[in-house]
């Protein structure tokens, strides 16, 4: 009888104070990258391969960035599940996601394909949209998954 009550309490908040009317809006692949090259610190976007999620509501403005993983020097693993669930929890409607090439490479590795497109299959059942997938480089360029039609 005791064992029914030894169970955790789960609790789930997504916590904005920020007014809608001030968030940046993306509108473009430039926009995107704009914002996110300041979320990749210049001492570490050669140095290791870090893996984040801009989640956007349906007017493309931005709810918030989340860190999903940080690896080694030309790979990092990324849990498919977080993704969903920051994006659940921030109520947002699309999603775009974004890692650094340490290289300077912006051509996307087979896996960067095969995850980009199991999160979009992911993300579908969910209704959430993967608007890009934006890889960076030190090098102060990047590839937009959109961009060239791959998305």
């Amino acid at each position: 009888m005791d064992s029914i009550m030894n169970v955790a309490e789960v609790q789930l908040s997504y916590k904005s104070n920020v007014k809608s009317s001030t968030r940046y809006k993306i509108n473009s692949s430039q926009d995107a990258y704009e914002l996110l090259i300041k979320c990749f610190p210049d001492d570490t976007i050669e140095y290791k391969e870090s893996f984040k999620v801009v989640l956007l509501n349906q007017s493309n403005k931005v709810l918030g960035i989340v860190p999903i993983s940080e690896g080694g020097i030309s790979a990092t693993y990324v849990d498919v599940r977080l993704i969903l669930q920051a994006a659940l929890l921030a109520n947002a409607t699309q999603v775009i996601l974004a890692h650094n090439h340490p290289s300077g490479s912006m051509k996307p590795s087979t896996l960067d394909d095969v995850l980009t497109e199991k999160v979009r299959k992911v993300a579908e059942l969910m209704e959430i949209h993967v608007a890009d997938h934006i890889i960076l480089s030190p090098e102060k360029e990047y590839y937009s998954y959109h961009d060239e039609g791959k998305l």
